[in-house]
């Protein structure tokens, strides 16, 4: 399975429809959200599918296809980036870059994600695509295959553009990925300050003061968008990430955004559902070398419940039926629906855990008739 297939299985809801019934504190922003990480539960929002704005929050993206080619090893991080005259004279936040001097992948990652530097973003996209309105392309392709229905980008920095545009919730999703997918590279966004060609910047992200908990994520900032951040915390094993877009200052989005991550780690409980590679169930196949498969999901699916409220936590598997052989590992097979009491929380993929080979001429013929009748 490739890498990227593997990655779209990932735990990626399949939808959110229902939260539990506690109320959230007020949050002064335009809108915001609380997701539970490891699973994409919203907990609490407000307008997270509207358009906004996404200032510097767009250098997720960016930084999601950074790490992406350093995987791919289509990069190095000691790699040095030619500085081109389009990324010297950007404008905005800059990690001031010079054309003469040799600057590295991790040099522009560290000065993209601590300093929010626009000229280091415009260096990576041309080391990447050989432009940014290439790189801007796969952004795009990007956010489509994470699911971020309400985003387009038209530049890899984040200035502002009529046609550049994302939402609360796709920013959630994308910045999930980061969490999910490079645990290695994530941990560029708790750097507090970095110092480039003598000068020495600060993170904007106040919580990495304020919150030991708190080890990413990004702050964004235009006028159109107003003062944003999207946070994240880990207490113990459970993981909060908290998005707040267009708050009045900067010591309002880290307050907000502070605000909805103790409502979540104080009223909410994770309840683990199950392992990575454990059997959910077995589903039967027709015309295959076996009737039956084992199928479960592609990791551990851990949930957020008001506390108190573990026990009535349910889920089933839905198959895709019929199944019909060859089904190889991996393949989608059906989806797991978990419930807290009456509503829905959420929808998961369920992967097929081995494979299935296709039956000789007289078993696919005696299914075949069985599909019929049935």
């Amino acid at each position: 399975m490739s890498f990227r297939l593997f990655l779209s299985l990932f735990l990626i809801p399949v939808s959110i429809v229902a939260r539990a019934d506690i109320t959230p504190p007020p949050v002064a922003a335009r809108a915001w959200l609380l997701m539970d990480s490891s699973s994409g539960q919203l907990i609490a929002s407000q307008n997270e599918h509207e358009r906004i704005e996404p200032a510097s929050l767009t250098k997720l993206m960016t930084a999601y296809l950074t790490f992406a080619a350093l995987k791919a090893k289509t990069l190095a991080l000691n790699q040095n980036v030619p500085v081109s005259e389009r990324a010297l004279r950007t404008g905005g936040s800059r990690m001031f870059i010079e054309p003469k001097r040799p600057v590295t992948v991790e040099e522009l990652i560290q000065g993209m994600i601590v300093q929010s530097g626009n000229d280091a973003c415009i260096a990576l996209a041309e080391a990447i695509a050989g432009s940014e309105d290439l790189f801007a392309q796969m952004m795009n392709r990007e956010a489509q295959r994470l699911g971020m229905k309400n985003t387009h980008f038209t530049n890899a920095s984040g200035l502002p553009d009529p046609k550049h545009y994302s939402s609360a919730y796709d920013l959630a999703l994308v910045a999930s990925a980061i969490i999910r997918d490079f645990p290695d590279y994530y941990r560029y966004y708790s750097v507090r300050e970095y110092r480039y060609n003598n000068i020495t910047q600060q993170n904007r992200n106040r919580l990495l003061w304020l919150d030991p908990n708190v080890d990413g994520v990004k702050t964004g900032y235009t006028e159109n968008a107003g003062y944003c951040l999207i946070a994240s915390a880990k207490r113990t094993q459970r993981r909060l990430l908290s998005v707040v877009l267009g708050a009045a200052s900067e010591s309002a989005r880290a307050q907000e955004a502070q605000k909805l991550l103790n409502f979540g780690f104080q009223f909410y409980d994770s309840v683990r559902l199950y392992e990575h590679g454990q059997t959910v169930s077995n589903l039967p196949v027709w015309k295959g070398g076996q009737s039956t498969l084992k199928a479960g999901l592609a990791r551990e699916l851990s949930v957020a419940v008001p506390k108190g409220m573990a026990e009535k936590v349910k889920a089933d598997l839905v198959s895709m039926q019929p199944l019909v052989a060859p089904v190889s590992a991996g393949q989608r097979v059906g989806t797991v629906r978990v419930m807290l009491e009456s509503k829905l929380i959420g929808e998961y993929p369920a992967i097929a855990l081995e494979n299935v080979a296709i039956a000789g001429f007289f078993g696919r013929a005696w299914d075949t008739m069985r599909l019929w009748f049935k």
